[in-house]
């Protein structure tokens, strides 16, 4: 027992955090396989389309998230409190309005993504406000370093959405599609676990002074910007699919996207370590360039086993995980998984360069992003054409962020060596 507490207590708060990422990712992914596996693939189309439509709206949780987390450094003592506040009025504010944009357009989003009911966007719409204050929440734990529990709030959501969505789907009675979307709003509730929200006054007239003011807006409409080119990547193509394709197909697509994307879940690990220490760095005028060399090693190892995986026994991986009337998708799998790859390394420089205060990566992320839904529009024939007008485009975001990082390779704030 002594040396088990030994060991225990060397284990950093970063390696928790690392080891819950993890979990975490692989409980997601229980979740979805499941679905797949207990839905089939025809009304799993509409379970991985409320999924995605999550994914869609998490670049504004997000954007208060990461918002949250460079000032959650910057900021101390009394700028601290108020930044506070505002940030979490912010969230719960726009939280209001997309939900309330959503339920307004529901009866014209079931009509677009072919779905039974527009019921499953109203359910999912209301606890849209709870996500965006839940974002803030993580935000707050991870910028101040405390990985604890910004793992568990993350460990809290994933198992109760994964608790409560397959509890309501065997013992009650009504459509899949709205059980889930039930699950998704339940286990927000859930994901507030842990959290101290005594202590925020979301109505208090206190008000940042306008220097810190105007930098926060800036940080946040550039974020935006950037989770937003994110989201139109990393989704467009499962929404454009669901569009121009039947819902078997769609269903097969969703199970190939849920499998390639794993080097981007995983890398999102490394995402939430690196910008708050690339930040904190920045501030104590360190060099930050090893920070990234370090996590695109990382990333670069794991993408070329996955894809080597996906490339050796796509047939063994996809029967695993969703069984025999998936096995159609096994000669793209690779291919899929290559395009996320790039993604995933694209996307560690263009979060490095956000942290500080670098900004043509987010442009550059959103011409493609936008010239991926441009391609896909205009070559669809078949799921195989899909799928490498991602590569093409992948492709060419990490080249055009390898030149961005040569040509600033030089600066102070990138050195090797300080």
């Amino acid at each position: 027992m002594t040396a088990f507490r030994i060991a225990f207590q060397k284990v950093t708060p970063q390696q928790v955090f690392m080891v819950s990422t993890l979990v975490v990712n692989g409980g997601n992914y229980l979740y979805n396989l499941l679905l797949g596996r207990f839905l089939g693939p025809e009304a799993f189309a509409e379970a991985a389309l409320l999924i995605t439509l999550l994914l869609v709206l998490s670049f504004i949780g997000m954007t208060f998230q990461l918002t949250t987390t460079k000032f959650a450094v910057q900021f101390s003592d009394e700028t601290w409190v108020v930044f506070k506040n505002t940030i979490y009025r912010y969230a719960l504010f726009f939280g209001i309005l997309s939900g309330g944009l959503i339920i307004g357009f529901s009866k014209y989003l079931k009509t677009i993504f072919n779905v039974q009911s527009h019921w499953i966007f109203i359910i999912f719409a209301v606890a849209v406000p709870l996500y965006f204050v839940m974002s803030v929440n993580r935000g707050k734990f991870q910028g101040r370093q405390e990985f604890e529990k910004l793992a568990a709030t993350y460990q809290t959501e994933m198992w109760g959405r994964l608790i409560l969505t397959f509890t309501l789907l065997y013992f009650v009675p009504l459509p899949s599609s709205i059980l889930i979307a039930i699950g998704i709003g339940l286990s927000f509730i859930v994901g507030f676990i842990p959290s101290d929200l005594r202590t925020v006054k979301i109505f208090s007239e206190a008000r940042l002074d306008k220097k810190d003011l105007v930098k926060v807006w800036a940080f946040i409409g550039l974020t935006a910007g950037y989770e937003f080119t994110q989201i139109i990547i990393n989704n467009s193509d499962i929404l454009l699919v669901k569009h121009y394709f039947n819902a078997t197909e769609a269903g097969l697509y969703a199970s190939l996207a849920l499998i390639g994307r794993v080097v981007y879940f995983v890398a999102w690990m490394f995402v939430m370590l690196l910008l708050p220490t690339v930040i904190q760095k920045k501030k104590d005028g360190e060099a930050t360039a090893p920070v990234l060399f370090k996590y695109i090693l990382f990333i670069g190892i794991l993408s070329t086993c996955i894809v080597g995986l996906c490339y050796m026994i796509p047939e063994i991986i996809i029967g695993l995980m969703f069984g025999d009337a998936y096995l159609s998708m096994a000669p793209l799998l690779w291919q899929y998984a290559l395009a996320t790859s790039l993604f995933a390394i694209s996307n560690i420089f263009a979060y490095y360069f956000l942290s500080l205060d670098k900004y043509v990566p987010v442009i550059l992320s959103g011409l493609l992003g936008l010239s991926q839904i441009v391609l896909i529009v205009l070559f669809h024939s078949s799921l195989l054409i899909v799928v490498q007008m991602q590569i093409i485009v992948m492709l060419f975001l990490l080249v055009a962020q390898l030149i961005f990082f040569s040509y600033q390779i030089s600066k102070p704030d990138l050195k090797i060596n300080q």
